[in-house]
């Protein structure tokens, strides 16, 4: 297979499962930006957390809700909690790596505040560790997952909203991911703005 076939390849896989992921997530997307909403316009915060390319969509969502989107709005309080590397580095350092998002979660979050935990595999166990913490601290969780959703998909109750990506390759799922922050951004955006077209 030459270099313009193998490219061909990559955007016609990432094409279906865009398409897939259109016909199974709207309802989850939704639902997710349902409860986002409802803990914004409560005057509660979003936590976000994810490891590599995760890590990134962390970041990213985070900075789509403190700045702005589309259109310019006050800003809404989210936090990444990927970014702050004395903190993520003294946790990994004096108890371990797969507590760097729990103790967070458990300084941070308050009743009302939404958990949304990244993880392609669903089985990262910083990010099952994030979600044990927000259910000592009485938070929702909104799960960004893919393939069979591994065990963060166990650790979910009703009150969470699981969104998975429909594929087995890590960077179609992360791709889908992004597809799904910029949907909640824009489902957010458009509720608090009363944007209607």
């Amino acid at each position: 297979m030459n270099l313009q076939e193998l490219i061909r390849q990559t955007f016609t896989e990432t094409a279906e499962t865009q398409r897939l992921a259109a016909e199974r997530l709207p309802d989850t997307v939704a639902a997710a930006a349902g409860c986002l909403l409802e803990a914004l316009l409560g005057g509660h915060k979003i936590l976000i957390c994810g490891n590599g390319g995760s890590a990134a969509d962390a970041q990213h969502f985070a900075s789509e809700m403190v700045n702005r989107f589309e259109h310019d709005r006050p800003g809404l309080p989210a936090i990444a909690l990927t970014t702050d590397t004395s903190t993520l580095t003294s946790i990994a350092n004096d108890d371990a790596f797969e507590q760097i998002f729990a103790r967070q979660v458990r300084v941070l979050g308050q009743h009302g505040d939404v958990l949304v935990a990244i993880s392609t595999s669903g089985r990262s166990l910083n990010i099952l560790r994030a979600i044990e913490a927000a259910r000592e601290r009485d938070l929702r969780v909104i799960a960004l997952t893919g393939r069979d959703g591994g065990p963060l998909a166990g650790q979910l109750t009703s009150r969470d909203v699981e969104i998975r990506a429909p594929s087995e390759r890590t960077a179609r799922i992360q791709e889908t991911h992004l597809v799904a922050i910029h949907a909640l951004c824009d489902l957010i955006d458009r509720q608090l703005l009363g944007i209607r077209e």
